[in-house]
């Protein structure tokens, strides 16, 4: 079913069926997708007036949101007719009144059919409801099917469209000792004689108080009361 059609010998064979599944989509194909962070998303539930009119999408969104390229419904069925005009999808389940049978996160598991060939596929509207989530979530399945066979592959590499979005979390940095901690510990260095130096090494071999993470005081204080009880117990010795 992947048959090329002849070609003169000025004009390169151009692919039909599966393989024109693989070819690119041109840019006037490709639309932007705006993705934004759980954290933008609530930003602007709060105050509509922290959104902006986006000049690349034409949505209201927050003004840092980060934008996808995909292929929109039309363009992609435009493409399965060019490879095959008795492309087709059916779901992978019916309810008791011969509908599509959506699971229980409310996704749709369907089969498309392409030159003789089957893909498997989901789709989701990520909790909306009413006839457009149902619209959304056969484009969405569509999609992910025909990915399968190759279709805007190039797009999904670059960002899975359909992942759930996820604010992204940073380890966040350590918290160092107060300034008045910093004087605690040097009191205690003096006044039980243990030399700061030989701590700095023995804390990992960094070079001022001032790194020690919080965490560690505690640990600081005991280490030093130790190593002046070890010193003294020499002493004696």
């Amino acid at each position: 079913m992947t048959d090329k059609k002849p070609s003169t010998a000025d004009e390169p064979a151009k692919p039909t069926g599966l393989d024109l599944l693989r070819m690119p989509f041109p840019a006037h194909q490709i639309s932007k997708l705006p993705k934004p962070t759980k954290a933008q998303t609530e930003a602007v539930k709060a105050d509509f007036k922290a959104g902006v009119r986006c000049d690349i999408c034409g949505t209201w969104h927050h003004p840092k949101v980060v934008h996808l390229d995909y292929v929109g419904h039309a363009a992609l069925t435009d493409r399965l007719l060019d490879a095959d005009p008795h492309w087709y999808w059916e779901p992978l389940a019916f309810d008791q009144t011969g509908l599509p049978a959506f699971g229980p996160d409310k996704g749709l598991w369907i089969r498309l059919y392409v030159c003789g060939h089957s893909r498997i596929g989901f789709g989701s509207a990520d909790g909306k409801t009413g006839g457009d989530a149902v619209k959304e979530i056969i484009g969405d399945a569509l999609r992910n099917a025909a990915m399968r066979f190759g279709a805007a592959l190039d797009l999904w590499h670059k960002g899975d469209l359909h992942a759930i979005e996820e604010e992204e979390i940073k380890p966040a940095e350590p918290e160092m000792i107060t300034e008045d901690q910093r004087i605690e510990l040097m009191a205690l260095f003096g006044s039980l004689n243990v030399p700061v130096a030989e701590f700095l090494k023995a804390a990992g071999g960094i070079k001022d108080l001032r790194q020690l993470e919080a965490s560690r005081f505690d640990g600081a204080k005991t280490w030093i009361n130790k190593r002046a009880k070890a010193v003294r117990e020499q002493e004696q010795n």
